[in-house]
């Protein structure tokens, strides 16, 4: 039975719906109403979670036409406001249904997502709730200062501070603001004493806790008694003991905590706060004008969709998560007769995560199956006409029994060839046949609901690479570094039926630059089925929940450097439903080669000598000496990805 009548027998394409599409990526799950498939295929983020939706195709097209190609970063403003708004409002209806006597006062963490537009846009969603900042170096602070103008929020410093660090927060003090200096080592102590008596400024102080509590998830260790911060507690009396020495307990109003970025269990979250309030309270009891507690971060993103405790995900809601927080800082506050204190937390990867989206075009395929065999009926040699005959077996509808015949004869071609006794052409034919019979036992496979073990290894042997046009260390380190899941999914074609079992590679020169574990609801899995690839037709994939940390945090492996970027806007008086407010270019050749400390007019010159040698010596002739200097000039100034329209 050949390949296309198991393809007949076992997938019928009127038998996939878009529902299948929603289902097989999990866009329901981890989408949370914000991805949909529209009734053409066409994949729409609707920022609002209403009937307002973008195609992000049409975006990629648009962006095209101003001359940005992929890869390419698209930042859906709109649901970055959303994710400001539910935030506060979450933990604003949670006080409201606790009669919590406090209030919520929320601050970003500004080394999640550093970029200027991301940072304004967050601010201006969060006037409105007193919404703040967090910083943790002086870059950081700086850029808060300049920017913080609501006088109603706070600018949280953590992190490690020397002198200048400290100067620039009471300078913040100075012309109005709320800065509090979190005191993460004891050190820190006595070098704050110091300089806000030197300058005359009163500081505004919390203190980091080093909890007992440990996170979960692939942060945990940013939590604990082993944690890098934090003060334990004999430090901490003696933190307060300095400060009262000092005539400065006044000045201490804030514990803080923090457990880990995406912590997947809710239980954790639980008895962190617990402990830290604890903490909050016998400070308020030693006289302490304590005011504020600071959750720190760890509300997680839900990567994977499956609402689990899985690393990759979380077993709680937002709505949870406030109603959690204020309900146990209540109920200790309470039964300690200490006034409940205003709540900050330092939500980053759950307010960025799901605005920013990663394009990249597959621009070639890597497949097993490539070559198809070409079957001489006469002349073979008897190994090859053993494999014909397996190629052209039904085997009765046993395709198990099929690929067992075929391994056999692989091992018996791969000895002959090995002892000289089969040549290279017909061992090509073997291995292009035996590939064939593989491939045929895949798709038969495909649909079944009960799978044989074999299948797991055949599966993974025969999937296809698919090549896209980015690089995993520079938009996706996360992934490469710490094994962080993130959805993907082909962004159109999705009313058509994916049959090709993948993995995806980049066009780096690592063979680390490779995704081979994707999202599943249940589990992780190890490939990813996505669309035939069609010719003189691009194919596009979404890398989506790319907000947090990725945006930033990657390097200039292979010197690709940054990608180009959009931010898009819904606007119902445009014909497609939003317009493209910003571009910004990614990184050019030159620019790459800057940050190295290399200078193209002086690659430019040093060519242009041995261009000169060269065409004094009559290997080349000057006109096409000047030829290659120019498009060596031309690539200088284009961008570092691959450009599928030279």
């Amino acid at each position: 039975m050949g390949a296309d009548n198991y393809r007949a027998k076992n997938i019928k394409d009127s038998d996939w719906t878009i529902a299948s599409s929603e289902k097989y990526y999990g866009l329901k799950n981890w989408g949370k109403g914000h991805f949909k498939i529209d009734e053409e295929g066409f994949l729409k983020v609707h920022p609002l979670k209403d009937s307002n939706g973008i195609r992000i195709f049409d975006i990629i097209q648009e962006a095209k036409s101003k001359g940005y190609d992929l890869p390419l970063t698209i930042r859906i403003q709109d649901l970055l406001q959303t994710r400001v708004k539910e935030l506060n409002e979450t933990f604003r209806d949670a006080i409201e249904q606790e009669a919590y006597s406090g209030s919520y006062r929320g601050v970003f963490p500004i080394k999640v997502n550093q970029m200027r537009e991301v940072l304004e846009e967050i601010l201006e969603a969060g006037e409105a709730y007193n919404y703040g900042l967090e910083c943790g170096s002086k870059p950081e602070l700086m850029i808060a200062l300049a920017h913080h103008k609501n006088l109603n929020s706070l600018i949280v410093c953590n992190g490690y501070k020397d002198d200048a660090f400290i100067r620039l927060a009471l300078y913040g003090n100075r012309i109005g603001k709320s800065v509090f200096l979190v005191v993460e080592q004891l050190s820190e102590i006595q070098r704050i004493i110091r300089i806000s008596k030197e300058l005359a400024i009163q500081p505004k102080i919390g203190f980091r806790i080093k909890l007992s509590t440990v996170g979960e998830g692939k942060w945990a260790r940013s939590s604990g008694e082993e944690a890098k911060f934090g003060l334990t507690s004999p430090e901490i009396v003696d933190a307060a003991e300095s400060l009262k020495e000092a005539g400065l307990a006044d000045c201490l109003e804030l514990i803080h905590f923090h457990i880990g970025s995406q912590v997947p269990n809710i239980q954790t979250i639980k008895r962190a706060t617990v402990e830290a309030t604890r903490y909050y309270c016998e400070l308020a009891a030693m006289g302490f004008p304590m005011k504020y507690l600071d959750v720190g971060g760890g509300l997680g993103v839900d990567y994977d969709g499956s609402m689990s405790n899985f690393e990759s995900s979380m077993n709680y809601t937002l709505k949870e998560y406030a109603r959690d927080v204020i309900y146990n800082i209540q109920a200790i506050c309470s039964e300690a007769a200490v006034a409940c204190p205003d709540i900050i937390s330092e939500s980053g990867r759950s307010v960025v995560a799901s605005h920013s989206i990663l394009v990249s075009e597959v621009c070639d395929r890597i497949s097993k199956n490539s070559i198809a065999p070409k079957v001489r009926k006469e002349n073979q040699a008897p190994i090859i006409e053993n494999f014909i005959s397996i190629l052209e077996n039904d085997y009765h509808g046993a395709p198990l029994e099929r690929y067992h015949d075929a391994v056999q004869k692989k091992e018996e071609a791969d000895n002959l060839f090995n002892l000289g006794y089969l040549n290279l052409k017909d061992k090509g034919l073997a291995d292009a046949i035996f590939w064939k019979i593989c491939q045929d036992v895949v798709l038969f496979y495909q649909e079944e609901k009960i799978q044989p073990e074999e299948m797991d290894v055949l599966k993974a042997m025969m999937a296809d690479q698919y090549v896209c046009n980015f690089s995993v260390f520079q938009s996706l380190i996360d992934h490469w570094a710490c094994d962080q899941l993130f959805p993907i999914a082909p962004i159109h074609r999705l009313n058509e039926r994916p049959t090709v079992n993948t993995t995806l590679v980049d066009i780096t020169c690592d063979s680390e630059g490779r995704i081979a574990s994707f999202v599943d609801s249940e589990d992780e899995r190890s490939l990813l089925r996505l669309h035939e690839i069609k010719k003189e037709e691009s194919y596009f994939l979404g890398f989506f929940l790319m907000g947090a940390y990725q945006d930033i945090m990657g390097d200039l492996h292979n010197l690709f450097g940054r990608v180009n970027e959009v931010h898009v806007f819904l606007e119902d008086d445009e014909e497609d439903g939003f317009y493209i407010e910003d571009s910004i270019p990614g990184f050019s050749v030159n620019e790459v080669l800057k940050l190295t400390q290399y200078d193209g007019q002086m690659l430019s010159r040093k060519l242009k000598k041995q261009i000169d040698r060269a065409t004094k010596e009559d290997l080349i002739k000057p006109r096409e000496g000047t030829r290659i200097l120019d498009e060596y000039l031309q690539i200088l100034k284009s961008q570092t990805y691959l450009n599928e329209s030279n």
